[in-house]
């Protein structure tokens, strides 16, 4: 009985201490997270400060404010 307890106790030491073992890889999703979100960032700018979608947001702001109420 003894052996028995003994041998899944390890086997459960075993499995939490391979858990651990993928923690160092939450940093560096995280950070190809922020990458990307930091690029998806800097396109969306540089669309809306162009030309033509400037000027649409313009016109959209301006007739908003000129509306009756």
């Amino acid at each position: 009985m003894y052996r028995v307890v003994r041998a899944r106790l390890r086997a459960l030491t075993v499995r939490v201490r391979g858990a651990r073992r993928d923690a160092g890889m939450v940093t560096s999703e995280y950070a190809m997270g922020i990458v990307a979100a930091v690029a998806f960032a800097v396109v969306l700018y540089k669309v809306v400060n162009s030309g033509p979608v400037s000027t649409a947001l313009r016109n959209i702001v301006q007739q908003a404010l000129d509306g009756r109420m």
